[in-house]
């Protein structure tokens, strides 16, 4: 076993060597004031209404600060402003921020920031996609914004919300005389943020270069001087360059390349049960009408029929290296619902539901054609799971066409644009917080995370139920009914939440996430 696991790490290292060195001469090595994380996408945007994607919205965090933040725990906490007010409707947020706060060129950051920042990601006419636009005003039923005083914003939504302060978390905030002057393409590319960080350089598909903010109100004066994001797509390219000292952090990490790295003597492996839903969704548009599955898919029965098919604690074994329990649905524990049955594996089950369904073999064994898109090296051990995925629906009679695409250029713009699918392999970010921050992926047919456009009356008309109650006990009884609508008119095919593996070199203090915010901020030197 010594000699394996010791092969195994020259191998590593060998493959490192055979490959093209990844960092410049420009960006600094990993030395006692810098601090060098891995991730396998690169950012493709800068300016926070545009970015959507966990990967550059990690980056992101660093560079702008956020009103209120999500600790580790769930619990929310104040960040650029100090306290925050509701009103007796609990349709307006007036925030008190912190005095003396900047953005990184030194301009003042006011009130009247705040209110830009919100007006400029709604927008119309710039008609920006990212996670502010598309998830966190949708789902709060964003207004407005006003300035009440130099340094109270108030932030306005349509009626009663819950979840409303979590979401504003979500939403980065900058200095408006700033980007008043910027074009769209200049502040994708150079941006001047708020947060701890300020940007120095971006090197497309290689790295990126960000150096300490010493006036940021928050910060931690032990935290590393500057923090350099490489791209690195090959998860064993990861490891080797992680077991070479070359990088600190790194995501993804393969179950097969565990020992690699908890064996090398360098580096560890952080395993952290993550709060992503990893799943298939479907596609309900006009979008994809005439290819193989569209038609199908709009049938619930086959919808149901389906989740029989897939044999998700299998795919955890053998692919993701761990032991799961396959979701109930889009809500992690414990605010899932506690009587919802997980779909089990049972292809005869899943063959039966498709011959009542109308959709029997025919002389080939062939049900009807379906087509699986998925993007490569954004989760875990990805393209291997969507291919097994295949494997199970052609067992049952459905041919499916399994077509992996780059994740940033191919298949990203066509999840955002409706035009993925008619299934599609994708995962969305969750929490421990509150069911309904989860469930907000469909908080309408127009929001972006409804990537399918599923439409059930019952669960958007609940959306307006919600609006209307006054106490928790009244708010569960409908999140719990909702759950159940979600269950028997699947818009998903729900497979696990994702854990995560992290590998971490051991001249580090730090600690990975459940809600895979890849927070380095407060990294520290042991």
């Amino acid at each position: 076993m010594y000699l394996t696991l010791k092969l195994r790490v020259l191998i590593a290292v060998l493959i490192l060597a055979l490959l093209p060195l990844v960092v410049s001469a420009q960006a600094p090595g990993p030395d006692e004031t810098t601090l060098i994380v891995a991730q396998s996408t690169d950012v493709t945007s800068l300016d926070p209404p545009q970015v959507g994607a966990r990967p550059e919205s990690n980056v992101v965090a660093h560079l702008f600060g956020n009103l209120y933040d999500i600790d580790v725990a769930g619990n929310i906490t104040p960040s650029l402003a100090e306290d925050v007010r509701v009103s007796e409707d609990g349709t307006e947020y007036t925030f008190t921020l912190r005095e003396g706060l900047t953005c990184h060129n030194g301009e003042p950051l006011t009130a009247e920031d705040v209110v830009y920042t919100f007006q400029r990601a709604a927008d119309p006419e710039l008609a920006f996609t990212g996670n502010t636009p598309g998830f966190v005003f949708s789902s709060m039923g964003y207004v407005d914004a006003r300035v009440d005083g130099e340094l109270e914003p108030t932030i306005i939504i349509d009626a009663r919300n819950s979840i409303a302060l979590g979401l504003i978390t979500e939403v980065r905030i900058y200095c408006m005389d700033t980007y008043e002057a910027m074009t769209l393409e200049e502040a994708a590319n150079n941006p001047v943020g708020s947060g701890p960080y300020r940007f120095v350089e971006w090197v497309r598909d290689d790295y990126l270069l960000m150096e300490k903010w010493d006036d940021y109100a928050l910060f931690d004066p032990d935290t590393f001087e500057q923090i350099v994001w490489r791209v690195i797509p090959e998860a064993s390219t990861r490891v080797a360059e992680l077991i070479a000292g070359n990088v600190d952090i790194i995501t993804n990490v393969l179950p097969d390349q565990h020992d690699a790295v908890n064996n090398s003597g360098v580096a560890e492996i952080q395993a952290v049960q993550g709060f992503r839903r990893i799943f298939i969704g479907f596609n309900f548009t006009d979008n994809v009408e005439g290819l193989p599955g569209a038609e199908e898919v709009q049938d619930p029965a086959v919808r149901v029929a389906l989740q029989y098919a897939v044999d998700v604690p299998t795919i955890c074994a053998a692919r993701l290296g761990v032991e799961c329990e396959r979701a109930n649905g889009m809500v992690n524990a414990p605010n899932n619902h506690p009587e919802l049955e997980p779909y089990p594996y049972d292809p005869e089950q899943a063959e039966a539901l498709l011959d009542e369904a109308g959709y029997p073999r025919d002389e080939n064994g062939v049900r009807f054609e379906m087509i699986l898109q998925g993007g490569r090296n954004r989760y875990l051990n990805d393209e291997a799971v969507i291919l097994t995925i295949c494997q199970y629906l052609d067992d049952i009679g459905v041919q499916t066409d399994c077509q992996i695409q780059d994740f940033n250029t191919e298949f990203i713009p066509a999840l955002v644009s409706q035009q993925a699918g008619p299934m599609y392999f994708v995962g969305s970010g969750g929490g421990n917080w509150n069911p309904l921050y989860e469930m907000a992926d469909l908080a309408g047919t127009d929001s972006n995370p409804n990537y399918g456009r599923w439409f059930n009356e019952e669960w958007f008309s609940s959306w307006d139920r919600l609006a209307e109650v006054g106490n928790p006990e009244e708010e569960r009884e409908i999140v719990l009914n909702m759950l159940e609508i979600f269950y028997n008119d699947p818009p998903w095919l729900m497979l696990y939440f994702q854990p995560d593996f992290y590998g971490v070199s051991t001249r580090l203090a730090w600690e990975g996430r459940r809600d895979e915010k890849l927070y380095v901020q407060d990294a520290t030197l042991r």
